[in-house]
């Protein structure tokens, strides 16, 4: 399976791309503020035709570049039904602070054609022929998903588990008690439903890991 990951100039989103072997067709995930003219080198150079967006949750450092890359190819967006208002109002959903900040670049915003919210605690999405499994995690947001790959053993985690940490809960639709619930859930071994701890870890900011190494050194899922 072909992964590339692109971190935004902006905040450091990764944004990731992914597709089959061989394959002419691929998935992108989280494209931020400032990606687009690096996703589309990548895409021509690879010979690449992107078949759908997920969108880990609905932060604009998350969804910034969604329409300039969706709009001319009529790209479908997936993402959770409790985020989806997050993209008629990019501002207003970060709180004044941050919304301020992200004021001048958020102007020319405009919300995707094709969005496909999916709902309930998991779904199945298949997009450029993989398969991913869609786990509601709220708790950074409403809506915060995580997207495994089975058949790679990969999660794209957003902003719900980093590398040695987690995602903060102090924005609107940030909940502390949700969040707890999500960490107790990513630290369950297999044997009791969660994932594998040789799972790869795919953060939206920040180096990878495995599910396994944050099990025993992150201090968030450490002991739960």
């Amino acid at each position: 399976m072909l992964l590339l990951a692109i971190a935004a100039p902006v905040l450091g989103t990764n944004c990731y791309i992914v597709a089959p072997d061989d394959a002419d067709e691929c998935l992108l995930v989280d494209p931020g503020i400032g990606v687009v003219e690096q996703v589309e080198k990548v895409l021509d150079e690879r010979g690449l035709r992107p078949a759908g967006v997920l969108v880990t949750h609905g932060h604009l450092d998350h969804t910034f570049s969604l329409s300039p890359l969706c709009q001319p190819r009529d790209l479908p967006v997936y993402l959770h039904e409790r985020d989806v208002y997050r993209l008629s109002d990019p501002l207003g959903s970060l709180g004044p602070q941050l919304a301020s900040q992200f004021a001048g670049l958020a102007a020319g915003w405009v919300v995707p054609r094709d969005v496909r919210p999916f709902d309930g605690a998991e779904a199945a999405v298949t997009v450029a022929g993989v398969e991913l499994r869609a786990i509601h995690a709220p708790g950074h947001t409403e809506g915060s998903t995580l997207y495994h790959v089975p058949g790679a053993d990969l999660c794209f985690t957003g902003d719900v588990l980093f590398a040695g940490t987690i995602g903060r809960t102090d924005l609107p639709g940030g909940d502390d008690a949700l969040m707890l619930e999500t960490r107790r859930w990513l630290a369950s071994s297999a044997a009791a439903g969660g994932l594998p701890d040789t799972t790869t870890v795919l953060p939206g900011h920040g180096e990878a890991s495995t599910l396994g190494q944050e099990r025993a050194t992150n201090p968030y899922l450490r002991g739960l």
